[in-house]
């Protein structure tokens, strides 16, 4: 019976209470309820449905056969991405596993990293997900008349979802290919639901543009109290630059923090500094007047070991060759013969000085190589291995900074009014991920519309993923899911197999697709409890 039929594809074996067929036209259906699983089933909207499936079959038979050629490409696909999998669990293969990994994550997990707001969109985009597939089934069925028993509402353990009932010894009597458009509805609907959030994702901006600007600088929604940003950024703050480059967009925060993650290799590390002091090309320092240096003791390495008061930082002289001679002969010698020497000074106020150093990026603005004026010089700060130094320039929530300042980007940082120029020392990447963005600043009305963009955005993105993994899911040549029938239908459909070879080449193909899923599965599982 289909309603057994059709639980038993999503969730496996189960009691068939309440899982009599109905009658077709019947509106008085029994819900079901017990300790890990309920549903409500509404009848309401059979004969609508009946009625429009009915009254566009020329069209929804042409819509749902495209349908059948992309279910049979994505079966053919996923079972290509299992056979990967395989391969490269069994080592049957050496090279780049880049194309198995990727599958991997994309059919078995989601990133392992989830905050209970990315579980709310979890729970919301899954029920978007799975109304769209069995809304696809549910169409396809009534154009081939089929009538629909019910459509069912259910939460199985914590997990939500939506199934529709309908009469599967009909479907059985329909021709092979009627039957594999119905079959292939929903993975088809999922993969259109992937295409509808990804062009809406692509016009939000242009639909937001009377209520929302975009593409000028991201606008800080949430700084949770454990975030390393806490006490430095608040809901409303703009953020203009990182290390002087701009920032047009949440995106580029992230790309930008984890870029120079990357290159931290480049910076000054205190582990280099048991000897003199070398030539650093690349590196990012700051011109500071030999009076400021003056007014700081120096302080000696001692056993590859730095020590500075709590509200000072190190910082080490950068030699080279297109340095600026000043006129102070003592400073000079100082800079030339003591290496090992740094500066304890205030980070507030060296970071207000002009740049000097090559790893700025786009943000260069005086000039190349370490070159500084007179009477400066070219200081770097000092840091501990795996620590990255950046400076990060916002705009206060004032509207009038905004006004005026949204668009204008300063050569020298400098405290204003309108917001200013702090220094973070530490993991970027985990920071970058510790504040909640957006891309979009409303025109008007109260703050708690600024959520709003957000909102939509990280579901549609959410929606996107869960979709695509639950059409690829059910793409899977597995019992239980709709590659199954899509595999039996095909098989009845394309060759001339008598029923008992069939049966037997199915058997055998959901056998090895069970297998594979189960080794592949394993492999994720292993790999993130050993992570």
């Amino acid at each position: 019976m289909e309603v057994e039929a059709r639980r038993i594809r999503r969730f496996g074996p189960q009691r068939a209470t309440h899982n009599t067929l109905l009658p077709l036209h019947s509106y008085h259906v029994s819900n079901t309820l017990s300790c890990w699983y309920c549903d409500y089933k509404i009848s309401a909207f059979n004969k609508r449905l009946f009625h429009y499936g009915r009254s566009h079959a020329r069209f929804l038979k042409v819509w749902f056969s495209i349908g059948v050629g992309f279910a049979l490409s994505a079966l053919l696909g996923v079972t290509l991405i299992l056979l990967w999998e395989v391969a490269s669990t069994l080592h049957l293969f050496s090279g780049s596993n880049k194309l198995g990994n990727f599958a991997s994550t994309l059919l078995f997990g989601f990133p392992p990293l989830l905050s209970l707001a990315d579980a709310g969109y979890i729970c919301i985009s899954t029920i978007i997900s799975v109304f769209v597939h069995e809304f696809g089934h549910a169409v396809a069925a009534t154009s081939e008349g089929i009538q629909i028993e019910y459509i069912a509402i259910f939460i199985a353990i914590l997990f939500p979802g939506a199934l529709v009932a309908f009469n599967y010894e009909l479907l059985q009597t329909l021709p092979h290919l009627a039957a594999l458009r119905v079959y292939s509805a929903g993975i088809w609907h999922n993969a259109v639901c992937c295409a509808a959030c990804g062009l809406a994702l692509f016009l939000l901006p242009l639909i937001l543009f009377p209520f929302y600007s975009s593409g000028h600088n991201p606008m800080v929604l949430d700084v949770p109290p454990t975030s390393p940003l806490s006490g430095y950024l608040i809901p409303g703050d703009v953020i203009l630059s990182v290390d002087n480059v701009p920032i047009r967009n949440a995106q580029e925060w992230l790309k930008l923090n984890t870029l120079t993650y990357n290159v931290k290799l480049n910076n000054v590390n205190m582990s280099q500094h048991t000897e003199d002091l070398e030539v650093v090309n690349k590196i990012k320092g700051y011109c500071v007047p030999s009076f400021m240096m003056e007014e700081r003791k120096i302080i000696k390495l001692l056993e590859d070991q730095h020590a500075c008061p709590s509200e000072l930082t190190a910082f080490a002289k950068v030699l080279c060759p297109s340095y600026v001679t000043m006129d102070d002969g003592q400073i000079e010698t100082d800079l030339l013969n003591s290496g090992k020497s740094m500066y304890c000074l205030n980070a507030k106020n060296v970071v207000k000085r002009n740049r000097c150093g090559d790893d700025w990026g786009l943000g260069t603005t005086n000039g190349s190589g370490c070159t500084c004026s007179q009477d400066e010089f070219c200081l770097a700060p000092v840091q501990e291995p795996g620590l990255v130094w950046v400076e990060i320039r916002y705009l206060s929530p004032s509207h009038d900074c905004l006004l005026h300042e949204r668009n204008r980007f300063l050569s020298n940082v400098k405290e204003t009014n309108c917001g200013g120029t702090f220094i973070f020392v530490g993991d970027v990447i985990s920071m970058a991920h510790s504040i909640q963005l957006s891309s979009y600043q409303p025109r008007w009305g109260p703050r708690i519309v600024a959520y709003f963009p957000n909102l939509v955005e990280r579901i549609l993105i959410w929606t996107f993923h869960v979709s695509l993994a639950l059409a690829l899911v059910n793409g899977l040549p597995v019992y239980f899911l709709d590659g199954e029938s899509i595999l039996d239908a095909t098989l009845s459909h394309f060759t001339a197999l008598s029923p008992r070879k069939r049966k037997k080449v199915l058997r055998l193909c959901l056998l090895g697709g069970l297998l594979m899923s189960i080794i592949v599965l394993f492999r994720e599982l292993t790999s993130l409890v050993v992570f």
